[in-house]
C-alpha cells in the first residue's frame, strides 16, 4: 500500500508540530547565488515563477528543469501544459518571460522526484556543480533536498528556494500555518511519513531524529 497524498494524522503535541514543520519544510535561510538552480516538476505556476524570479535577481546563471508527468496525476488549476510535460511548460514559461535558451536544461521522462533527480544526472554532469538553488513547494523542501542529498555528489550544497502553495480551497500551506487546517496537517504529515519511508528504502537521506512518539507512523501504509 502507497503512502496516501492525505494519510489519517493523529493528534499532535506542540513539540510534534515543531518538529514536522522542520522536517517537511527544511530550514529557513536566506537566498543566495549557487552554481545553478534546480527546478523540481510542477503543474504549479510557482514551478515557473520562481526560477524566472531567482534567475532574474542573480541567484544562478543555468536552470535545470525537471519533470514529464507526476505520478498523482493532479495538476493545478491554472495547468495550461496539458499536450506536453512539466518540464516543456516550464520551460515555455522561462523562455516566453525572456530567460534565454541557452541557459536552460531539461528533462521530461521522470514522474517523481527521485526521478526529477535521477534524470537530471542523465543530462547533467553534477561533478562540476557545487551548488544548487533548489526551487521546489515549500512543504515538501525536506524531501526533495533529502533525495538530491542521496543521489549528488557529497560536497553539493542546497539552498532552499521554494513557494507556497494552497490545495483547493485551503488556506495558504506555510511554515507557520500548516496545522491550522486538517487538509494541510495531512499533506504535511504525509510528507514526513515519506520521509520515514523512502528513507529507509534509501532513496533519500534518511532522518537521524525521527519524532518522538510518531517513529513507526509509516509503518501503517507499508506491506
Amino acid at each position: 500500500m502507497a503512502i496516501p497524498k492525505f494519510p489519517q494524522v493523529p493528534p499532535l503535541s506542540l513539540e510534534q508540530i515543531r518538529a514536522l514543520t522542520m522536517l517537511a519544510f527544511y530550514q529557513d535561510v536566506k537566498p543566495e547565488p549557487c552554481d545553478a538552480i534546480f527546478v523540481f516538476g510542477g503543474s504549479h505556476p510557482g514551478n515557473w515563477q520562481h526560477p524566472l524570479q531567482a534567475y532574474n535577481h542573480g541567484l544562478g546563471k543555468r536552470i535545470i528543469v525537471t519533470g514529464g508527468t507526476s505520478s498523482w496525476r493532479m495538476t493545478h488549476r491554472d495547468w495550461n501544459g496539458v499536450a506536453g510535460s512539466e518540464a516543456e511548460w516550464i520551460v515555455s514559461k522561462l523562455i516566453e518571460n525572456g530567460v534565454p535558451e541557452d541557459a536552460i536544461v531539461y528533462e521530461t521522462k521522470s514522474k517523481s522526484s527521485f526521478e526529477n533527480v535521477s534524470e537530471a544526472k542523465t543530462i547533467v554532469n553534477f561533478t562540476k556543480i557545487k551548488s544548487l538553488l533548489v526551487i521546489c513547494k515549500s512543504y515538501g523542501t525536506g524531501r526533495q533536498i533529502r533525495t538530491l542529498q542521496k543521489q549528488l555528489p557529497k560536497n553539493m550544497s542546497y539552498i532552499p528556494y521554494s513557494f507556497d502553495t494552497a490545495f483547493d480551497d485551503e488556506p495558504l500551506l506555510t511554515r507557520l500555518t500548516w496545522h491550522q487546517t486538517e487538509k494541510n496537517r495531512a499533506l504535511v504529515f504525509g510528507e514526513y511519513l515519506r520521509i520515514l519511508h523512502y528513507g529507509n528504502q534509501g532513496q533519500i537521506a534518511p532522518s537521524n531524529q525521527p519524532i518522538e512518539g510518531l517513529e513507526n507512523a509509516h509503518l501503517a501504509y507499508i506491506t
